[in-house]
């Protein structure tokens, strides 16, 4: 299918641009930048969204104000964790009023569901609207169903995004799991060293897709695959070389490798495997240092690709090595804990 356009709110300056100059930030949280929404939303419903709902509204608007569209064919949203500050304010104040007087719209707006339906409120859009909570494949879910629904002609245009947020809250309850960096000076360094943990992200992104050449896309998606806790790294191999031969191409005929490590010694070894073996001597590009690491960051990977694709041009704050080519052909791979392994094969139009 085709990307007419992307959007995307996240701890850089990537709201209407491509990545000049990174931000960096101290510490093991990204925090999202985000835009002036007034620019986008009325004054008054913003008073009544949560920062989640705001950020995946704003993207979603501005991906479908760069493709010029009004009304896309359907709406579908991937994220793990969902509205997570109205749901720690339904449950503080359930505590704090002794389970009485309690106002439900905190909960109404706290369900997984609650950016894509205001999306469609905002659009007047009454067109199939679906939201996958699938863990690390929250948004590859998302583009599935969008790719089933373009192929069975149910619609001409899905909007398709991924979107989590963090919390003071989730971030001190995801931190008793080890799972972040405790001594870590700057994002910039994030691969620096080995040790275990990782940083913190958040972000949202929003792709308008069709299944037709409009003669002015980003780039068109060839091919999404996923697999579920591989056994080894052989197992991993074998699933990329199949993902290739299922599309006709082998890695000669990939220009650039978008790789998701983290900064996690034991999970960021797959990828050093892989460097030696399947992707040896291909230009390299990472990304979670620029976002940070959350179920739904391939949704930044893929915001990165198709911009990267769109401009023939590789951030140089991306890169580990360089052919200096551009690139006309990108595949992005991506794995969340060890369990959740994406591939993604993207090319010009």
């Amino acid at each position: 299918m085709f990307i007419q356009a992307a959007a995307g709110i996240s701890p850089q300056p990537s709201f209407g641009a491509l990545l000049t100059e990174p931000a960096s930030y101290a510490g093991n949280r990204l925090s999202c930048i985000e835009p002036d929404y007034s620019q986008l939303i009325d004054p008054k419903m913003i008073r009544r969204m949560s920062r989640i709902i705001k950020m995946g509204v704003a993207a979603a608007l501005d991906c479908l104000k760069t493709s010029a569209t009004e009304m896309p064919g359907a709406i579908i949203t991937g994220t793990a964790y969902g509205c997570l500050a109205d749901t720690e304010v339904f449950l503080s104040k359930m505590i704090e009023n002794g389970e009485e007087l309690l106002t439900p719209t905190a909960f109404i707006q706290s369900t997984h569901n609650t950016v894509g339906a205001q999306i469609a409120l905002l659009l007047k859009c009454h067109s199939y609207n679906n939201t996958f909570v699938h863990r690390g494949f929250s948004f590859e879910s998302a583009l599935l169903d969008a790719v089933t629904l373009l192929q069975e002609q149910h619609a001409s245009t899905v909007l398709v995004g991924g979107i989590d947020e963090l919390t003071d809250t989730s971030f001190a309850l995801l931190s008793r799991f080890g799972l972040y960096k405790k001594d870590i000076s700057s994002s910039k360094t994030l691969y620096d060293g080995a040790a275990k943990g990782t940083i913190a992200g958040e972000g949202a992104a929003f792709f308008l897709v069709a299944a037709k050449h409009s003669g002015k896309d980003y780039a068109q998606l060839n091919g999404l695959y996923t697999f579920y806790k591989p056994r080894d790294i052989t197992d991993i191999e074998k699933n990329i070389q199949s993902f290739l031969s299922d599309h006709a191409i082998g890695m000669d005929d990939v220009d650039l490798v978008i790789t998701g490590q983290n900064g996690n010694v034991h999970e960021d070894a797959i990828y050093e495997q892989l460097a030696q073996t399947t992707f040896k001597g291909k230009a390299n590009a990472v990304f979670k240092h620029l976002c940070g690491e959350y179920p739904t960051a391939t949704s930044f990977a893929l915001w990165l690709a198709a911009n990267i694709i769109k401009a023939g041009v590789v951030p140089s704050c991306t890169l580990v090595n360089s052919n200096n080519k551009h690139p006309r052909r990108i595949l992005i791979y991506n794995h969340y804990q060890n369990t959740h392994h994406a591939l993604y094969l993207l090319s010009a139009c």
